[in-house]
């Protein structure tokens, strides 16, 4: 029943009926499969935006090419795709599948009754969806409060709310439609505070009739039939644990339990955690899963990463795979040239590899203001087309095996013109 539901949205709301029936057709596993990606026009509009180069001459040629692209593991699906997607939604991870993302994410928390789902985090219901413009608004920990303006219209207080997962059973959670995560902290009504989608991205596909949220079995059985492999990310609890005595080892466990349930092998799967706890708790106790197991560094700046000493006590202690944020692996010299960081070369002195997150992320590049990503190396961006050079170094430079994005049609092209698997 479940797969005639999930079938059935897809076909409601983005028709790609097509591509999901191809991954069902009498085949109980579809990961060994490698079916034919979508790319859509903007890898080839980023190519043609680069500065002239021999890389971008070897991607031009690329392009020119008649030839079939094919999902690739170095192409992770950030939340599904969600420049223009809701997040963690059918159609989010459905449009990535079709973009060549070989691995889609689903973050995982947890309900009032202890099921886990896919949201970024437990609290941010009120960003994500639609719950406060539902009767489910009166179960919110904090209701919206507008904001609030002196007699000049200068803003006094932001507009506020939180909605956590955890006050709401799996069955309301399920009632809930997924939208852009945003907020409008001017506004003054609920639609208002809903409608604050940055203008690089899109609310197109956010109507009553898209943004199917998912339970994490549920997201286990469409990436299965999809093709794709799994990086689940354990989110860190709003609220404190053990909660009704569901403790944080019981949580770790119970991601890792459902697909083992599922039939899923320890090589499809990527559990990640910012907390090393996780990490190393998957590490000695499902020694199958630990081996890529997925430690994420949650640094804010370059004085925030780890010394080349705590990264190679992160290997001793049996973690393999560290998944720092793009800026901590780059920087950037005098004449505009994109290189590896310090960090990067500890990691890989150490041991470690390496997965970054996230591209497709920061808006318009040629504003030369990209924010927390591009903090070490804004310098030498300057165009759209500059994020192909940034791929090219993190893939032939740092030696990354897996770059997050919210539109994974930009490193699938890269990774197939480059043949990376």
């Amino acid at each position: 029943m479940m797969k005639i539901l999930l079938t059935a949205a897809l076909v409601a709301t983005t028709g790609l009926l097509p591509t999901l029936s191809l991954a069902c057709h009498g085949h109980s596993d579809s990961h060994d499969r490698k079916p034919s990606a979508q790319l859509g026009p903007r890898p080839f509009f980023l190519v043609e935006d680069m500065v002239d180069s021999p890389l971008k001459r070897e991607l031009q040629a690329c392009a020119a090419r008649e030839q079939t692209y094919k999902p690739t593991l170095f192409s992770i699906g950030h939340r599904g795709a969600a420049l223009q997607f809701p997040e963690h939604t059918v159609e989010s991870y459905t449009a990535a599948a079709r973009m060549g993302a070989g691995i889609v994410e689903c973050d995982v928390t947890f309900t009032k009754d202890k099921e886990l789902v896919c949201r970024h985090a437990q609290n941010d219901l009120h960003t994500t969806t639609n719950i406060l413009a539902t009767p489910l608004a009166a179960k919110c920990i904090t209701p919206f409060t507008p904001a609030t303006f002196d007699a000049h219209g200068t803003r006094l207080t932001p507009a506020r709310a939180e909605c956590r997962t955890s006050e709401l059973t799996l069955a309301e959670f399920k009632s809930l439609r997924g939208k852009m995560d945003a907020a409008n902290a001017n506004a003054r009504t609920v639609a208002e505070y809903l409608a604050g989608t940055a203008s690089f991205r899109t609310d197109l596909y956010s109507g009553p009739s898209s943004g199917t949220l998912m339970t994490h079995r549920e997201s286990i059985e469409l990436f299965k039939r999809l093709g794709v492999k799994m990086t689940p990310e354990l989110k860190s609890p709003s609220v404190t644990m053990p909660f009704d005595g569901f403790s944080q080892q019981a949580y770790a466990q119970k991601m890792i339990d459902e697909y083992k349930h599922a039939g899923v092998p320890a090589r499809d799967v990527w559990p990640q955690s910012f907390d090393k706890n996780d990490v190393l708790y998957w590490v000695n106790n499902e020694p199958a899963f630990g081996r890529q197991a997925v430690y994420l560094d949650d640094a804010d700046t370059v004085a925030d990463l780890p010394s080349a000493a705590e990264l190679a006590a992160y290997r001793a202690q049996g973690i393999r795979i560290v998944a720092p944020p793009t800026f901590a692996l780059l920087t950037a010299d005098s004449s505009g040239n994109i290189l590896p960081s310090p960090y990067a070369k500890d990691a890989k002195r150490a041991g470690l590899d390496i997965i970054t997150w996230t591209v497709e992320r920061s808006g318009i590049l040629a504003d030369g203001n990209n924010g927390f990503y591009f903090q070490t190396f804004d310098s030498a961006v300057r165009r759209e087309g500059d994020l192909m050079r940034v791929l090219d170094v993190l893939a032939q430079e740092v030696g990354v095996i897996g770059v997050f994005s919210d539109w994974p049609a930009s490193v699938s092209f890269y990774a197939n013109c480059k043949g990376l698997k």
